[in-house]
Formats: structure tokens, C-alpha cells, sequence
């Protein structure tokens, strides 16, 4: 692996990227909204006419309310934003997996587009756009004066198209370039894979609406052949999504009405408990996927892999299967994003996207900057070393941890254990600088390669030992 690169789950824009945890909602009642503040509106209307009639350049009404409304939004806390109509259009049609673009989900970094991520098997992902990437040109244009959603647009376009980036990385003397061809990306949530001496892999790259019943199939699939010995569910870089999804992901592994998440906001609408619960992670008149679950499945011994990429809806599984004693969590710090979006659309196909809730793990934990730390700490390689990732505390207006309010109450899983109590051996400290000679993480599903995933065998496979010997 080259020297350690920073990427961070930044306000996320969405350029075929994948979406943070949401709910949908309609606007609040009038009894909720607060009286107008005369004298500060006053005052924007004299700046409103004094760029009126004195700018430089002529300004559309429209569009000095508009940016007004952004920042408004942005300067609340990273995850708040406007969603003009192409923007709120593409949050819609991302929820159901297909995304049109190149691939990658980007932030915003001292005026510059930031890599987060680039989706698996797409055009970033093939032309080797990795996370960290600073991207200042898109074709000719200079990304510096732009909007993020600006910048997202130009990087939309027709299948087939070309676009040029040019790209600032670390470890690189010049900039580099490179042109990648748009396309429809259709994006696999959900994958898995039967492993050698009876283990099954599960990984969920991103929480969308049908992830809870392709987990479901993905489990039938894997258990066809008879019982596992063990199960790895694999969070990691998975920025999150849905909330109901992640109710549902959780309820494939736990018992019925078993808690999963609780929230807590200003609103009555902001609190609320999530229990696995066909009314809470089922959308409309859809058939209930767990009713076609192997029953193996929510006893099976796991273990849940998470490192600093994993957030929001990741974090929701991995703290409530943590909570539960149902799984093991192996890996690194999760991101430490503890909080609940609701989209308000509003005239003209637009919306606001507004944090309106803190969430809770069945326990009362607060993961708000926080994260999920895992049970037994191992970081990416053999050598001891992780990415260097910016999290939910390192962004500027997030929410602060200590302000949280009281957690709603407590519930303590009667389950028992399908494994020892948690263990947390020490874990190397990461290093500001990896072995230049460690080898790229391969793109192969459930790589033996993979330190974090071979450590996570071999604790299922010391569980399977300790069961015989009792």
C-alpha cells in the first residue's frame, strides 16, 4: 500500500455515489414553526437589494434565494443541504440503487471535490480513482469558484460520454489525468460467497431499498448447501443509506421485536424506536422478506467487520448486533455519523435535506463523533496499519457528541451469546506513514488476502473450538 491516504465521509454528493441514512417526510405543521425574526429578515432584504443594485453583474432573483437557502443549510452541520430539482431527482432514483454518472461519492475540501469513495465496478473504479483524490478540473472547467452541486452536475452526462478529470493525490509530484467514459451504474448492494470449510462471507456496500430482501436471498443462497459454521458480515466502507434498510439488515440476524435503534429529536416525529418490526423496515404494501429467512441465519456465530469508512446505517447493524451480544464487531473505529436526515420537498421539485435526530444503539449509546469501537481491533494489514480516514468529529459544524440529550431508555438483550464475552486486545496505534512495500487490498470478493477478513475466520473458527471443547 503507498503511504496512507486521508478520504473521509464528507457532506456527501452524490455522483452515482451512495446516500447517507434518510428519511423522507412531509413539511412540519404550522403549530411547530417559530415566529419569524423580524428585524434579521430586515436585514437580508437590504443585503438582498444592496447585491440587487450593486453588483457588478446582474443577479437572478432566484438565484441569490437559492444560495441563500445553501448556505443556510451547509453552515448547520455537514449532512444538511438544499437539493435543487437535479439533485433531488438523483437522491430518489439513488435509493433504488441505479445512479447515472461516473461512479464515485465526493465532498467538498478547501474549494476542491474530494474523493470519499469510488463505487465498486465502475468507470472511477476501473480508471483507478481512489478515495482522497482531489479533483480541480473536470474537462475545462476549474472546480474552484464551484458548488458541490455544481460540480456533480458536470460530472453528470449521457452513457458514453467522455469526461476528463484532473486530479490532485497524495505521494504524486504532478497533477494526473484521467478521462473515463460515463455509463448507468446500476449498483449491487449486496454480495456473498461460500467459503472454504463451511463460512459464509456477506458484504453490504451501501444501504438501499431493496437491501434488506437481497440480504435475505443472499442468506438462502448461502445456506442451501447446509448449515455454516459461521458468518462474516462485511460493513466496511459502507457509507450507509436508508434507516428502514438498516432495521431490516438487523432484523435478519435478531428475534422478533427485538430493539434496533431508537432516535431522538425536537419533534414528536424524531422520536421514535425501531424494533424488528415488519411497520418499521418495510416501505408501502410490500410482502415481508423475513417471513422467507432460514432460521439458521439468527443463530448462526458471526462476526461484523467495520473500519472508519463504515457509517450511519453501518453503524445502526453493527452497535445494535454488538449490543445484542449477537456478533463480534472485528476492525477499526467506525466514522461516528449518529445522525437521522429527513427530505422535505418543497415547490419546484426541490427539497431541503435537514438533520433532525440523533440515534441511539439498543443500549443508549450515542455514536454521534463517536462511533462504533470494535470488540478486537485489527487494522487493515499484518504490519499494523490503517487508512488514514477524517471522521464525523474532524468535520467542520458537526454535531457535538456532548450535547447530546438524554438517551432514551435503556433495553438489555436477554439473548445469550452465540460466542465468548468481547474481548479488546490491544491494537497498533495507525501510523502516519504504511510500508510503501504492502500490497494494494485486491479487488477479489473475500480476497484471502484480506487481513481484516483472515482474522475474522480464524476468530469464528477458534468460537467453533471453544464450542466443542464445552
Amino acid at each position: 500500500m503507498g503511504k496512507l491516504k486521508q478520504a473521509g465521509l464528507l457532506c456527501a454528493g452524490l455522483v452515482g455515489g451512495v446516500l447517507i441514512s434518510l428519511q423522507f417526510s412531509a413539511i412540519a405543521d404550522k403549530e411547530t414553526r417559530a415566529g419569524l425574526p423580524v428585524e434579521e429578515l430586515r436585514t437580508f432584504a437590504e443585503v438582498f437589494n444592496a447585491i440587487k443594485q450593486g453588483y457588478v453583474e446582474p443577479v437572478d432573483d432566484k438565484k441569490l434565494i437559492t444560495h441563500a437557502i445553501s448556505g443556510m443549510l451547509s453552515n448547520l452541520d455537514p449532512h444538511s443541504s438544499y437539493l435543487d430539482a437535479d439533485a433531488f431527482k438523483d437522491l430518489q432514483v439513488g435509493t433504488q440503487g441505479e445512479f447515472g454518472g461516473i461512479g464515485i461519492e465526493v465532498g467538498m475540501e478547501d474549494g476542491l471535490v474530494k474523493v470519499v469513495s469510488p463505487i465498486e465496478d465502475t468507470p472511477a473504479d476501473r480508471a483507478g480513482v481512489k478515495p482522497g483524490d482531489l479533483i480541480f478540473k473536470i474537462d475545462d472547467t476549474l472546480v474552484k469558484g464551484l458548488t458541490l452541486n455544481e460540480a456533480v452536475k458536470r460530472m453528470r452526462g449521457k452513457p458514453k460520454s467522455p469526461i476528463r478529470l484532473s486530479i490532485i493525490r497524495k505521494g504524486e509530484a504532478k497533477p494526473l489525468e484521467i478521462t473515463l467514459m460515463r455509463e448507468v451504474i446500476k449498483v449491487q448492494s449486496v454480495k456473498s460467497k461460500l467459503l472454504e470449510g463451511g463460512y459464509g462471507y456477506l458484504r453490504i456496500t451501501s444501504f438501499q431499498e431493496n437491501t434488506g430482501a437481497a440480504v435475505v436471498k443472499h442468506l438462502n443462497d448461502l445456506f442451501k448447501p447446509g448449515p455454516l459454521r459461521g458468518l462474516v458480515l462485511d460493513l466496511r466502507n459502507d457509507p450507509g443509506g436508508l434507516l428502514n434498510s438498516a432495521v431490516g439488515v438487523a432484523a435478519a440476524f435478531l428475534p422478533p421485536d427485538t430493539l434496533v435503534t431508537s432516535t431522538d429529536g425536537r419533534t414528536a416525529d424524531a422520536k421514535h424506536r425501531f424494533s424488528v418490526s415488519p411497520a418499521d423496515y418495510l416501505r408501502g404494501s410490500r410482502d415481508d422478506y423475513i417471513k422467507t429467512l432460514p432460521p439458521e441465519a439468527r443463530k448462526v456465530p458471526m462476526v461484523v467487520l467495520v473500519n472508519g469508512g463504515s457509517a450511519s446505517a453501518s453503524e445502526i447493524v453493527a452497535g445494535a448486533l454488538q449490543d445484542h451480544k449477537r456478533a463480534l464487531v472485528l476492525g477499526t473505529t467506525t466514522f461516528g455519523k449518529g445522525s437521522v436526515q429527513t427530505v422535505l420537498p418543497l415547490p419546484g421539485n426541490t427539497a431541503i435535506k435537514l438533520t433532525t435526530a440523533r440515534y441511539f444503539t439498543p443500549s443508549g449509546r450515542s455514536i454521534q463523533a463517536k462511533g462504533i469501537a470494535p470488540d478486537i481491533v485489527v487494522e487493515d494489514n499484518a504490519n499494523g496499519n490503517s487508512t488514514q480516514r477524517l471522521r464525523e468529529a474532524n468535520l467542520e459544524h458537526h454535531l457535538d457528541a456532548s450535547k447530546d440529550p438524554a438517551a432514551p431508555a435503556k433495553e438489555t438483550s436477554t439473548k445469550p451469546s452465540t460466542s465468548k464475552a468481547p474481548v479488546k486486545p490491544k491494537g497498533s496505534t495507525p501510523k502516519e506513514d504504511a510500508d510503501e512495500s504492502v500490497e494494494l487490498p485486491s479487488r477479489e470478493l473475500a480476497s484471502p488476502k484480506d487481513y481484516q477478513l483472515t482474522q475474522a475466520l480464524n476468530l469464528l473458527k477458534g468460537m467453533q473450538i471453544m464450542q466443542t471443547i464445552r
